[in-house]
């Protein structure tokens, strides 16, 4: 019998090419994937402390500069760790430098480069995937998943392939084909058995020969049901189709032999150009090289279609099939700039997605509002409670705020030169939690409408607390100036996860992983106006709310900053039937 075949326990991807090669893409594992991510955290941590040093350096002497340094270097250190994975997948072709080092790529499920919103999307469901801790529930799901893929590949609709054009190691006993397993159907024992026993066959008596020939078909009666009835007939049909089947392949194989030979030096000059490509991208190559490139790259696919009809060794056929990964990889990218792109997109698609998902929205001020409401009812039914519900951060708050409204003062103030670095830890800190409230959407829309509720929650106990102490006006009198905007980024970022979880709940005609794709893509740009609300909001926070202005001035902010939200809104409706599509 021959030998068992090793089994091949590296998953796989086929896509069809557009010149109709099915292209075999290898999936990451886990091991590769951790690595390089541990490879990106140690650039991160690299890139954070260099960035402190730097700025500490130029840190002038007047307190107002350091207030500026300190706020450039909260909003530096925020724009690195939320915007490292998701810029350098986004804008280098899938790759971080962890994943280049390794070899591997970020694509979408059709093989296509990623966009910079699917980077962006993948890459903000990293705080689901990283839950409890240390990215365990997204470490199982790339130990578990068929293709790999984390929560935010599946939101995003990316897988993570290798694509390194390594060429196959010499004596490394090749991973068979399933087209190669099927060429001969006996095995070598059985096939020299056959054979022995037809080249006696007329030498034998007929008991003998009657008795062997039942014997043999016995052995083999499972695999062939449907046989002649004459026992030696279906023996001897059967070792002439076998040794037609070995003779074609001993031919196919000195055929894909001399092709190989014939052809190693031109993949060789290609697997140069990939390489390239993988290190560079194809802007770094000259006019006359991307012809040559993409010539190249169609000879090699075509070799590729050769080389499976010719039934090469697996070794060739891995090779070649790596190639083409390299070469599909780099030129079927998306071609727009997407940082040339990203004021329209975050002018009008953004604000159009979140009027398409009015609904969503809507859940999710019901979601906050009504605990915000019971909260307060609460504490203004029975004050005593307000020790076992509130944190003694805010109790303390409104025992200061007594004496502070007796000597005028108001509920936060600022000095003039704390201002910027204030405004910069709001607004990052507003940020990073409404990120959380949409990736918590994933869990079937119970982490969005958790963070919902709970922060409604809060909210109503702290201004019944406030009220039944006598400072009702004192706590709106800071909230009012930038509350219009905060609160309604909030809402929108939780109705940006549910609508994940919708798709992952009742996912309707699409398929599951499609309807959360196009989910995700919807999402990604609702939180494009969460982050401008926020933004605004934390400006006005840190500048305004935090200063001496009396309460006039600050309903005069809210009134604008609503009317601000408003035309913002307005300005997508005419691409809200684009959006709604996804």
């Amino acid at each position: 019998m021959a030998a068992p075949a090793p089994t091949d326990f590296r998953q796989h991807l086929e896509v069809e090419t557009p010149e109709h090669v099915v292209l075999d893409l290898e999936i990451a594992g886990l091991g590769s994937r951790a690595l390089a991510a541990l490879l990106d955290s140690l650039l991160l941590t690299v890139l954070e402390i260099g960035a402190s040093v730097a700025l500490d350096a130029l840190r002038p002497a007047g307190a107002l500069g350091r207030g500026l340094v300190t706020a450039l270097y909260i909003l530096l250190s925020f724009a690195i760790a939320v915007g490292y994975y998701a810029l350098f997948e986004g804008l280098r072709q899938g790759q971080t430098p962890g994943k280049r080092r390794l070899g591997i790529r970020v694509v979408r499920d059709t093989g296509h480069g990623i966009t910079l919103g699917t980077a962006i999307a993948r890459n903000l469901l990293r705080l689901a995937d990283f839950l409890p801790f240390g990215y365990l529930l997204g470490g199982l799901f790339v130990a578990l998943h068929p293709r790999a893929k984390r929560l935010g590949d599946l939101v995003a609709g990316t897988i993570v392939v290798r694509d390194r054009p390594m060429e196959a190691r010499p004596g490394a006993p090749p991973a068979p084909r399933p087209d190669e397993l099927a060429a001969p159907e006996l095995g070598d024992e059985e096939f020299q058995l056959l054979e022995r026993f037809l080249a006696r066959v007329g030498a034998l008596a007929a008991p003998t020969r009657a008795r062997l020939a039942a014997g043999l078909v016995a052995r083999l009666a499972a695999r062939y049901p449907v046989r002649p009835a004459d026992d030696v007939q279906f023996l001897a049909e059967l070792h002439a189709a076998e040794a037609g089947r070995r003779a074609g392949r001993a031919a196919r194989g000195a055929t894909a032999g001399r092709f190989a030979a014939r052809k190693r030096a031109r993949w060789a000059e290609f697997r140069a150009l990939a390489d390239r490509a993988a290190r560079e991208g194809l802007d770094r190559f000259s006019a006359s090289d991307l012809p040559d490139f993409a010539a190249r790259y169609r000879e090699v696919a075509a070799d590729l279609a050769r080389a499976r009809t010719y039934r090469a060794d697996a070794a060739t056929q891995q090779e070649l099939e790596r190639l083409v990964a390299a070469g599909h990889n780099a030129l079927y990218r998306d071609d727009h700039r997407p940082l040339r792109d990203a004021l329209a997109v975050v002018a009008r698609a953004c604000p159009a997605a979140v009027l398409a998902a009015w609904r969503y929205v809507l859940v999710a001020f019901v979601a906050f509002a009504v605990p915000a409401a019971a909260g307060y009812a609460v504490l203004r039914e029975r004050p005593a409670l307000a020790e076992e519900l509130l944190p003694e951060v805010m109790l303390r708050r409104a025992e200061a705020g007594l004496d502070g409204q007796a000597r005028g003062q108001r509920y936060y103030t600022a000095r003039p030169a704390e201002r910027p670095a204030v405004a910069a830890a709001i607004m990052t800190n507003n940020i990073r939690v409404s990120f959380m409230c949409f990736a918590g959407g994933i869990l079937l829309g119970a982490g969005s409408l958790l963070a919902l509720a709970y922060n409604g929650l809060v909210l109503g106990l702290a201004f019944g607390h406030y009220a039944n102490v006598g400072l009702g006006l004192f706590l709106f009198e800071f909230i009012v100036g930038h509350g219009v905007l905060e609160l309604f980024a909030i809402w929108v970022a939780g109705g940006a996860g549910l609508l994940l979880g919708r798709a992952v709940i009742a996912p309707g005609r699409l398929p599951r992983g499609e309807a959360l794709a196009v989910a995700g893509r919807r999402a990604v740009r609702m939180l494009g106006v969460v982050v401008v609300l926020l933004v605004v909001a934390g400006l006005i926070e840190g500048l305004l709310s935090a200063g001496e202005r009396g309460l006039g001035f600050r309903l005069a902010v809210s009134g604008t900053s609503l009317v601000f939200l408003v035309a913002y809104l307005a300005n997508g409706a005419a691409r809200r039937p684009s959006s709604a599509a996804g």
